[in-house]
């Protein structure tokens, strides 16, 4: 069956790592009719948690999609890894829900896992909503972690339910909006009951609550709501639909998943209340490369955005669609903007977790599902007509820990390629790559057990044995000062010999210039047809240094003279001349080595402030500046690459895993010293491992 776009609503249920997640997901489809039993997570049979890796570890690493029938409307529900090292399936579902659910601990209140989300879904304006949970456990707190969230949040959360009592004393939850009382019956339903007198009091405070939030959605309602006090039912329908879809109000639930409490008050939020696609925008770039906003829009030609990719043994390579504008039709044609070639369409699939059900059409708004469409990839555009708008990619962090990894039998290495390809395509948060320079294949991921899975995969399923290793920084080798040097190429064999003769100037440029050739031959002592000759043997030099063999860079390099033979010369005798006149000139100009400088941004919770701050000195880091908000601190650094190759293991040591960083590229510096000696000894021994091998 499809909807239409009026009928579809989409929640992303995101949170900490351990907050109850795929708990309450698997309860609202059941709640909702979609599965005949909830399952818990340490029984491996949940909805979300279907592959090997998932089950074997108790977490959720993918997001995983299912949908409930409720009311004649769709609600599409994603469940969302916890941990930071999966932070790229969070993302994606951000991108295809118009509301996000943040499960918050009732034990722990708000942890540094919420902030990061939260601080995403402000950079998005993204509608949200918390579902306070685990409040059968006596160490729950409901009023405290409100108290706790408007703190840390900066917003003050208006209750859509309370818990009536918790820990042991636990019955249920109060709907306050419509004013029903659901009793926790454990494994089954929760029951209706009308509200108990020690309740009336609290819910009448929480209800007027929800009717100033109401008044707040427009002008209108806040001028009635001033003159009368109150609003009438259909007005505060109206105010709560207007706030929520431009995210002026904080929606707080709160429940215990694991007794199906709390769920059928979320379920009705959802389905009356909560925003739908036509509330939500997406952004295109134009033909230029300018980002518009375009609405999600039934009556629009076809424009839809590939969210996600997986690979199913059965089914295939799968494909994640939002639907954007207009519908996707079964045994259609559509027109891949990325690629620049048409589509066909065959069947369309929905999923329960990795249970595809087929449907014939998607209508904007809605996720759908197409599979063995081999060129169509993550954040490509699919379009009715010729392409004239294609999608923003996903914003997705950059990797911050890297391997080095090869086969230990050689054969294996196409088979591996092939998988790390993949994985890549499926994973975008996961990289893959070939360093030519220090002839590594190098694999990235948001930390170390995001890595350490993809190792396991490739042992386990792929049966391919690696080895790996901490990969080779990029240093680099510049110059201090001036220099000169001259060489000439001469070599004599039957026939035309090879004769050129250069000399060479070099300067040291300002760091970051790279590179700078001049032509300063005056009088034809060298012609200029052999002059490119003379720049490739220059660029040839630059190659590889003489201190530790790393790529020169910042360096003018000028030639002043030379000479060349009437039979003799030839472009290849000038290159083989200048390169080594290059080489000489280095070696009397001062060379120093380069090391890659990062910029380094670290979550951490102010407990851990110090032992973090005193390890970034020990790694030579040089500390920017820090701000600290709700708990939370963040610091800035410049600190060296090669300080940073295990950071993502040292910090989840200091903090006992709750801290998070993120790092980029910012400049070259210079060493010296014993750290330079190590960096040139290691170089040398590389050169002769290669050598034998």
């Amino acid at each position: 069956m499809s909807h239409s776009t009026d009928l579809i609503k989409n929640v992303s249920i995101a949170g900490h790592g351990g907050s109850g997640k795929t708990s309450l997901f698997e309860h609202l489809l059941f709640a909702g009719g979609v599965i005949p039993k909830a399952e818990t997570v340490e029984s491996g049979k949940t909805v979300a948690d279907s592959s090997p890796e998932e089950i074997e570890r108790k977490i959720s690493i993918h997001a995983a999609m299912a949908h409930i029938e409720r009311n004649g409307k769709k609600i599409n529900l994603f469940d969302t890894p916890g941990s930071s090292d999966f932070v790229g399936d969070v993302i994606l579902t951000f991108r295809a829900s118009e509301f996000v659910l943040l499960v918050v601990d009732g034990r722990s209140g708000v942890q540094i896992g919420t902030i990061k989300l939260w601080r995403e879904l402000q950079s998005r304006a993204k509608p949200r909503g918390v579902f306070i949970t685990k409040m059968d456990d006596e160490r729950a707190d409901f009023t405290k972690t409100l108290e706790d969230i408007k703190e840390k949040c900066q917003v003050d959360p208006v209750a859509f339910t309370l818990p009536m009592g918790s820990g042991p004393q636990y019955k249920g939850v109060i709907d306050v909006l419509h004013e029903k009382a659901y009793i926790a019956q454990g494994e089954n339903q929760e029951k209706e009951l009308a509200i108990p007198p020690e309740y009336q009091d609290a819910v009448a405070a929480a209800r007027e609550r929800i009717i100033e939030a109401a008044a707040e959605g427009n002008d209108e309602l806040m001028e009635q709501y001033l003159e009368t006090g109150t609003l009438d039912a259909a007005g505060i329908l109206r105010g709560l639909i207007e706030a929520l879809a431009a995210n002026k109000i904080l929606p707080a639930f709160a429940g215990a998943a694991l007794k199906n409490s709390g769920l059928i008050p979320f379920l009705e939020f959802m389905t009356d209340l909560a925003p739908g696609p036509k509330s939500a925008q997406d952004t295109v770039l134009d033909r230029a490369g300018a980002p518009q906003k375009i609405p999600i829009d039934p009556d629009k030609p076809l424009a839809a955005l590939v969210i996600k990719t997986s690979y199913d043994q059965f089914s295939g390579k799968l494909s994640w669609l939002k639907i954007i504008q207009g519908k996707l039709s079964a045994d259609s044609e559509a027109f891949n903007v990325s690629e620049n070639k048409k589509e066909r369409i065959g069947k369309i699939y929905t999923c329960l977790g990795k249970k595809l059900e087929e449907v014939r059409e998607c209508s904007a708004g809605d996720v759908g599902v197409v599979a063995k469409l081999g060129s169509l990839k993550t954040n490509d555009t699919l379009t009715a007509g010729d392409g004239s708008c294609k999608f923003m990619p996903l914003r997705l962090p950059e990797p911050v820990h890297s391997v080095a990894v090869n086969a230990v039998n050689k054969k294996d290495d196409d088979k591996l390629g092939e998988f790390l390809l993949r994985a890549s395509e499926e994973d975008k948060t996961f990289r893959y790559t070939f360093n030519a320079e220090t002839k590594e294949t190098v694999i990235s991921g948001m930390g170390e057990l995001h890595v350490n899975i993809m190792l396991d995969k490739i042992k386990q399923q792929q049966k391919i044995d690696v080895e790996t290793h901490t990969p080779r920084v990029p240093y680099r080798e510049t110059i201090t000062k001036k220099a000169s040097a001259e060489y000439t190429h001469k070599k004599q064999t039957g026939g035309h010999g090879q004769y050129g003769r250069v000399v060479l100037e070099i300067a040291p440029l300002p760091r970051g210039e790279q590179y700078k050739f001049i032509n300063a031959i005056f009088g034809g002592a060298v012609s200029k047809g052999y002059i490119p000759g003379v720049e490739k043997g220059v660029l040839e030099g630059m190659s590889a240094g003489t201190m530790a063999g790393y790529p020169v860079v910042d360096v003018e390099v000028k030639i002043v003279d030379g000479k060349e033979h009437p039979v003799d010369s030839s472009e290849l005798a000038f290159k083989l001349a200048a390169r080594n006149a290059f080489r000489a000139a280095m070696r009397q100009a001062s060379p120093t080595l380069l090391e890659p400088i990062m910029n380094l941004t670290v979550f951490v919770e102010s407990k851990y402030l110090g032992d973090v701050m005193s390890d970034l000195s020990g790694k030579r880091g040089k500390i920017l500046g820090q701000n600290s908000a709700r708990g939370i601190e963040e610091i800035r650094a410049q600190v060296p690459q090669a300080e940073l190759l295990r950071y993502s293991i040292d910090l989840r040591s200091i903090t006992s895993g709750t801290g998070s960083f993120s790092v980029e590229f910012d400049h070259y510096a210079p060493i010296s010293g014993k750290i330079a000696d190590e960096v040139i000894k290691a170089a040398q021994a590389f050169r002769v491992q290669e050598t034998e091998e």
